[in-house]
């Protein structure tokens, strides 16, 4: 990409930032992955498809969950100035993880643009890095919050090139409620999705939308339009009933099978290992689907159940009975990278 001057020559912007030689460009020169940009706003699938679906969706499909911007650089500093009209504010989700960003070198988590406790529509940070070598950078968007803009700063002697592509040409798409959206991750590299991204260095775009993942047809034409590697999908916990399950789940396995008859899917149930009746019955739902498609001939869907997903925690892996912690998190990121790595070409991973 050469200087960063080659990247956007004219642009400044205010910044409250202490660095003299700083020089700020749009988030959309570097690589933008998981979002698109559409009516001034970041968003993770079109407008007019979310507003299709329902008004939950339409409001959530502005959330930034799964957005990353990468790129490498040799600045000795990476700085964000975020204009945000919609912050996520939870008593039981830190403010890092539902409006942060965080930045990861390579694959490894190196530290968190920490949002200011009085957030209201964006902010500004800075991330010293120590040396001048090129670095790999990924900048996590947040899983709960609207971004307009965001700008990355970075040392007006800096270069900067694009950043290594992932192994696969294609995404993981997955789909599901407010768990697959990221609550209540501390950070949003900590979603069970952006870590399995980091660990096979794959894509992928994340449509949860808290309480309002259902199976809607609208929903079900819009997944079936991308072109992915795999699909993953777990809406589980916003489906009213299990009889609403058991109506929709198998139907939408079905639509999207029709539409790509070799893709992994796996299903999954609930992250929860002390479930109720009802929860059991939910699972039943879930498995008559695996067990059919199963009987069908289908060697390209999996299932991994909700104490599965949880296997290295338990429900302590949450932090209201319902939505993981990061401990959660690692530990449904171990059982779906599992199982992902199986159904996925072996060779890919060979070259990591």
């Amino acid at each position: 990409m050469g200087s960063i001057y080659e990247i956007d020559k004219n642009f400044k912007i205010d910044t409250k930032i202490k660095k003299d030689d700083i020089v700020f460009c749009d988030a959309r020169k570097f690589s933008i992955y998981g979002l698109i940009y559409e009516n001034g706003m970041y968003r993770r699938m079109p407008e007019k498809v979310a507003r299709s679906v329902s008004d939950g969706v339409y409001y959530l499909h502005t959330n930034t969950a799964g957005g990353r911007v990468r790129f490498k650089t040799d600045s000795p500093y990476v700085a964000i100035s975020a204009k945000m009209n919609e912050v996520g504010k939870m008593p039981h989700f830190p403010l890092s993880g539902s409006c942060g960003f965080d930045l990861y070198i390579g694959k490894d988590y190196f530290a968190t643009f920490m949002p200011p406790f009085d957030i209201t529509d964006g902010y500004e940070s800075v991330i010293d890095l120590c040396g001048n070598e090129m670095r790999e950078i990924t900048i996590n968007f947040p899983l709960y919050s609207n971004v307009k803009e965001l700008y990355i700063g970075l040392s007006n002697k800096s270069t900067v090139k694009e950043p290594s592509p992932y192994i696969k040409d294609k995404p993981i798409v997955y789909y599901g409620s407010s768990i697959t959206q990221g609550g209540c991750a501390s950070r949003p590299g900590n979603s069970y999705e952006a870590i399995v991204t980091q660990n096979l260095s794959i894509d992928h775009i994340n449509l949860g939308f808290s309480g309002n993942a259902r199976a809607e047809k609208e929903m079900c034409d819009y997944i079936c339009t991308l072109d992915m590697c795999a699909f993953v999908f777990d809406y589980d916990h916003n489906s009213p009933t299990p009889d609403y399950l058991k109506a929709t789940h198998e139907k939408m396995f079905k639509k999207i099978r029709e539409k790509f008859p070799k893709l992994p899917i796996i299903l999954m149930s609930r992250p929860k290992c002390n479930l109720t009746q009802e929860e059991k019955d939910r699972l039943e739902v879930i498995k008559t689907t695996f067990k059919n498609a199963c009987n069908n001939g289908d060697t390209c869907v999996h299932i991994i159940e909700g104490q599965e997903l949880m296997h290295l925690c338990g429900d302590r892996g949450t932090v209201d009975g319902c939505h993981p912690n990061d401990w959660g998190f690692a530990s449904m990121a171990e059982s779906v990278e599992i199982v992902l790595r199986k159904a996925l070409s072996p060779g890919d991973f060979g070259k990591m």
